[in-house]
């Protein structure tokens, strides 16, 4: 509803308009809610919602898609890839993994996997998190003497002991420096007024409305749309919501998923990794440094890409192992919210196996 579906929600949270960047128009999409309390998904058994984790989610969203293919069987053996943005930096690899390990455990494809594409994806922790503040201090977001002290006296490695004085009080700067501004997009308006309007604004789908979270969230949660949805049926306790605060506490959340993407590679799948530029949550640099720990030779060197002849799109470098990284220019942390059309070529040539187009395939 405010990124890559077919319709965007008006600023009165009851009408909709179309989304002409929508992915399905290059693929049959499933929009999966996870985990279970997350939405509109749910469980019959409440202890599942006071300890969830990535085993479980990955676990759970596999017996979804068996028995999706189960009630629908003419898509069984349509080729599936799986994408994702953010924390699905885990969702995805280990959803792949899973299906992976049980093709392999039938000696027969059950799903037929191809390839898997994540967004700003959180990916290796220590990496991630050292990204982050260089990101912050080279776009003069922070300053520089607090991120010396970070780089200093800050240990961002899973088995790191309790941060020192120094550490946190430089941590605790660059927090006060940064709640001024939309992190997932640095250059990005707030919502100054998230109330719903008795009239749609105007709209764009250009032009991304920094208060469209309530309008989705007002739609949503309006009785008739549940109903039309065929949603929310076990009538839950609580609103629908892109969070969920049902769920109390996660267990598990390895500290990287570079085994995982080394595993998919290594099975010959596709694997794109791309980089709203101007996120700051999961900035570039955050995903160059994590892609660099797998020290991959390179296959075809860093250049432009571009949407239309004139217009970079972007940048993007191929490794060995088919996995290709491709940034998004002027995209926050929820890239086709900010740029949909760009989104849209990377997208189609994703699932066409073919690179980002290149200014030579023009000349």
């Amino acid at each position: 509803m405010q990124e890559l579906g077919p319709f965007r929600v008006h600023s009165d949270g009851k009408t909709l308009y179309k989304n002409k960047f929508s992915w399905n128009y290059v693929a049959n999409v499933l929009f999966l809610e996870s985990p279970a309390g997350v939405g509109f998904s749910y469980s019959n058994t409440t202890k599942d919602y006071s300890t969830s984790g990535d085993r479980r989610t990955a676990g759970d969203n596999y017996v979804f898609l068996l028995n999706w293919l189960k009630r629908f069987p003419e898509y069984k053996n349509r080729d599936f890839y799986v994408a994702g943005e953010s924390y699905a930096g885990h969702y995805v690899p280990q959803l792949a993994h899973t299906i992976i390990f049980h093709n392999k455990k039938a000696n027969k494809t059950i799903i037929n996997l191809k390839g898997i594409i994540i967004g700003n994806a959180v990916i290796n922790d220590e990496t991630d998190t050292q990204g982050i503040f260089d990101y912050l201090e080279t776009h003069a977001i922070v300053s520089d003497r607090d991120v010396y002290q970070i780089q200093k006296y800050c240990n961002f490695s899973s088995n790191a002991s309790t941060p020192s004085r120094e550490c946190i009080a430089a941590s605790e700067a660059v927090s006060k420096d940064i709640s001024y501004i939309n992190l997932y997009n640095i250059y990005a308006p707030l919502c100054s007024s998230p109330n719903l309007t008795a009239q749609p604004k105007k709209t764009s789908i250009f032009k991304f409305d920094p208060c469209s979270e309530y309008y989705v969230y007002a739609y949503m949660n309006r009785p008739e749309v549940q109903e039309a949805l065929h949603a929310n049926v076990t009538r839950l306790t609580h609103d629908w919501q892109p969070c969920s605060d049902v769920i109390q506490k996660w267990v598990d959340s390895p500290s990287t998923i570079i085994p995982h993407l080394q595993e998919l590679m290594a099975n010959g799948l596709r694997v794109w990794i791309f980089s709203g530029d101007i996120d700051g949550r999961v900035p570039v640099t955050s995903t160059k440094y994590s892609i660099n720990k797998m020290k991959l030779p390179t296959k075809t060197a860093w250049h432009p890409w571009f949407l239309n002849k004139d217009q970079v799109g972007g940048y993007t470098q191929v490794y060995e192992g088919d996995l290709t990284f491709a940034t998004v220019r002027e995209a926050g942390h929820q890239v086709p919210s900010y740029q949909p059309a760009r989104a849209f070529s990377l997208i189609k040539h994703f699932l066409e196996g073919k690179p980002p187009p290149d200014i030579n395939r023009y000349n």
